[in-house]
């Protein structure tokens, strides 16, 4: 059991940040304050995603020459086609080939993992997908954010403070006033 705990320290330390961004989130009487433990938690949410993809073993997906089989290109090199005249020339390969030979693989059945057209990877690569998806999900954070934080310097503005305890009796005694003008 102890093992299986420690083994995964990173869960436990990614839950202890979630948990703490979300008491800040909700026990904060402070606008900024709340903030920072919305920053929390959606980093916590972050690294969960990057630790779920990570592979043990794994590299970053990243294809280097010696990295393809050895018959990759079929005699189309960098000097094939490249010339001042290969906007005239025949095409050197024919299209309906290639099309059947790489999707023959796929339809007769399933292939092992780090398996493409048939044939093993030397390396066993990480799916980069999560990666970008939490990119995408920090450019969003930050721009969240910075809108938080202009409607607290407006808020800060418009009270005086950034207590939301302190904003709610300035609301409601701003109603109070209201609805006395209004009766008289």
């Amino acid at each position: 059991m102890a093992e299986f705990i420690f083994e995964r320290y990173n869960y436990w330390a990614i839950i202890l940040l979630m948990m703490v961004g979300l008491y800040v989130t909700f026990q904060a009487e402070n606008m900024i304050k709340r903030l920072v433990g919305l920053g929390v938690f959606q980093t916590s949410v972050f690294l969960f995603y990057i630790t779920l993809s990570k592979i043990r073993g794994g590299s970053a997906p990243i294809l280097f020459g010696h990295d393809y089989p050895k018959e990759h290109g079929g005699g189309h090199g960098a000097d094939d086609g490249h010339g001042g005249d290969a906007a005239h020339a025949p095409a050197a390969h024919g299209g309906g080939e290639g099309v059947d030979e790489l999707g023959r693989p796929y339809v007769d059945g399933y292939l092992e993992p780090g398996h493409i057209g048939g044939e093993p990877l030397h390396e066993l690569y990480s799916n980069p997908l999560p990666h970008v998806l939490i990119l995408t999900a920090i450019v969003v954070g930050v721009a969240t954010l910075a809108v938080g934080l202009a409607i607290v310097v407006r808020i800060r503005e418009s009270y005086g403070t950034i207590e939301m305890d302190e904003v709610r009796l300035a609301d409601s005694a701003h109603a109070e006033t209201e609805d006395s003008v209004e009766k008289a």
